[in-house]
């Protein structure tokens, strides 16, 4: 089925012929849908704490912050071509919408104002200035988002990068170390550097931290090859194979090279301007003190079960904590297992990467929800779900969600032993999904990994 030069194109990627071959009966097979139970909700599913609570977690956070390995993980790679649909449909087409209307009429309050206005010709009508945002000019239909200019500031605008070191050291420093990772891509990863470089130690005076900034590139392993509509291997005009990006879902593997205690997650463009930082702050402070908890009391029962203290009471007490305060719902089963078959099942769940993941109220805006979903043994587990993984027949349950997930995730990954899990381990890989694309005017099929926050970390403990 392979040609010699597939196979060289192949190994090039670091990958096998058996595993393209698995990719490809991937398309042939179709992923399945989630068995979704219902949508969490406040009291089912969604941790709502109270003030006192919120005070508690803040201050376990802080005090245990210096002695923690803290790393800020930073998806960076997303293009911008999506925030600006409406412009190209402009430049490209004569579409003039009612988006197109605003930005015209605001163009001056936009943070980037200063440096558009530098490019523009004198007495630029309409759609030369849209052009000159996305193309020649600002360049922004190209650029990844995080060198986007977002935020006006009276003593200058910050790019949405920029606006991670300024959140960084505000609650990820330890022992005034602030450890920030960016995933980014090769062609714009020059960028990011030279921003960096430019910026850091004007953060640096400000807060009085020192930056440890690193990157890392989506692994050429984890690219998947394309197919034709029927299926068949897309070639392209010289008869080679078509490799893509597999989406976010491949950066489980630069997550799982990160040494460190607490590793929050948020996407690049997920930034708010100082104005609203407080509340930023002071969540990313809950969600981290409600992990270590979470993580002390699993880490706790683990050592217990492992010496052999496996009474019926104290098998009782764990299986309550795990439903009720880790997302977990117990086998259907569960109550005639014997007393060591229910320890021994209530140690492999709490032997597993922990997450906990801030959601905000559903305001009709994409993204993935919290729902649950059940397994074959009648188990239920918490999962962020996206509407592509929700059959269309459950359609409903994903419009009567409550809640959200803005990409707000705290992780831990170690074990009770101090040891770094394998987090390529505790994927679903059932949960990828295929895209329609196109290359040089002819539609192929791409092939996602299941999502770093879906289904590449479907067999966490998450709440």
């Amino acid at each position: 089925m392979f040609t010699e030069q597939d196979t060289a194109c192949i190994r090039a990627h670091g990958l096998t012929p058996e595993a393209v071959e698995r990719q490809l009966e991937n398309f042939r097979r179709g992923f399945p849908f989630l068995k979704v139970v219902r949508a969490a909700a406040p009291g089912d599913g969604i941790l709502v704490p109270a003030p006192q609570e919120v005070a508690a977690a803040v201050r376990r956070y802080d005090e245990a912050a210096a002695r923690l390995g803290i790393v800020k993980f930073v998806p960076a790679s997303g293009a911008a071509t999506r925030m600006f649909k409406e412009l190209f449909a402009f430049v490209e087409e004569g579409r003039r919408s009612e988006g197109i209307d605003r930005l015209l009429q605001n163009i001056e309050r936009f943070a980037f104002w200063p440096e558009l206005r530098a490019t523009l010709p004198a007495g630029a009508d309409d759609r030369t200035v849209v052009e000159h945002i996305i193309g020649k000019g600002l360049g922004y239909g190209g650029r990844p988002k995080g060198l986007v200019t977002f935020h006006a500031y009276a003593e200058g605008a910050r790019k949405a990068a920029e606006e991670h070191l300024v959140e960084g050291a505000q609650y990820a420093a330890a022992g005034g170390r602030v450890r920030i990772h960016f995933t980014v891509s090769p062609e714009h990863r020059a960028d990011f550097e030279a921003l960096m470089a430019e910026k850091v130690r004007l953060y640096e005076r400000r807060f009085g931290v020192h930056y440890d900034i690193a990157f890392s590139e989506q692994k050429p392993s984890t690219d998947t090859v394309a197919v034709n509509p029927d299926n068949t291997l897309f070639r392209t005009d010289a008869g080679a194979l078509l490799f893509r990006p597999a989406g976010h879902g491949a950066l489980i593997e630069n997550l799982n090279e990160i040494d460190a205690d607490v590793i929050f997650i948020k996407n690049i463009d997920n930034v708010a301007p100082d104005r609203l930082k407080t509340d930023t702050v002071t969540y990313k402070k809950v969600i981290g003190g409600v992990m270590l908890a979470l993580q002390q009391r699993c880490h706790s029962y683990l050592r217990s079960l492992y010496n052999g203290l496996n009474d019926k009471v104290l098998i009782g007490e764990i299986a309550r904590f795990t439903e009720e305060r880790l997302g977990q719902r117990l086998p259907r089963d569960f109550e005639r297992l014997s007393l060591l078959q229910r320890a021994d099942l209530l140690y492999k769940l709490l032997d597993r990467p922990i997450r906990v993941c801030g959601m905000v109220r559903n305001e009709g805006e994409p993204g993935g929800g919290p729902f649950w979903v059940t397994a074959p043994d009648g188990s239920q587990s918490l999962q962020i779900a996206e509407s592509s993984q929700i059959a269309p027949g459950q359609r409903q349950l994903m419009n009567a969600a409550t809640h959200f997930n803005p990409v707000d995730v705290v992780c831990g990954t170690k074990n009770y032993r101090g040891e770094h899990f394998d987090l390529r381990k505790y994927v679903d890989p059932s949960t990828g999904f295929i895209s329609q694309k196109s290359k040089s005017g002819r539609e192929l099929l791409a092939q996602e990994l299941p999502g770093l926050w879906n289904g590449s970390m479907a067999h966490w403990n998450t709440v």
